[in-house]
């Protein structure tokens, strides 16, 4: 995880295409630029990475499902919730599972635990379109990075 890029899966651990569900890992880096100023003396991570890691991980589950014909972009937050706070060092499991896919829209229903308990989960909504120039090859790079497109995780 490299909070301050933006860079929140470390590594899928299971894909299921056909079920529309997806379950990665990410873990919280001890240090970060971020946690200056969230807060001084008091390292968090602010809940709008944790909704972007939820947002990352159905996202990776789209780009999956459609074999990286669409992009996602994430367009609503819907019922986010809140349960715990996350630190530094936390091993983060995240999941996300596909609730509505059509006429240009996406929308999952993601979650994070940590230890087993659960810390935040929202549903959210995306735009899938063609992707922008230039995009393409820099997520392909990504999704291979976190074992997105390997054998094991299809």
């Amino acid at each position: 995880m490299r909070l301050e890029y933006f860079d929140m899966i470390d590594r899928v651990v299971s894909l299921d295409r056909a079920a529309g569900r997806i379950e990665a890992l990410a873990t919280v880096p001890m240090a970060s630029p971020v946690f200056e100023g969230h807060f001084p003396g008091h390292p968090l991570v602010p809940g709008v990475l944790l909704t972007e890691t939820m947002a990352q991980a159905s996202g990776y589950l789209l780009l999956a499902r459609a074999s990286f014909s669409h992009m996602p972009f994430l367009m609503g937050v819907d019922k986010a919730r809140f349960r715990s706070f996350v630190g530094p060092g936390a091993v983060l499991e995240v999941e996300a599972s596909l609730e509505h896919d059509g006429s240009g829209y996406a929308v999952t229903k993601a979650a994070i635990r940590a230890e087993g308990k659960p810390l935040c989960n929202a549903e959210l909504r995306f735009k899938t379109m063609p992707f922008p120039d230039g995009l393409d090859a820099p997520m392909r790079e990504r999704a291979a990075r976190i074992g997105l497109l390997d054998g094991a995780a299809a």
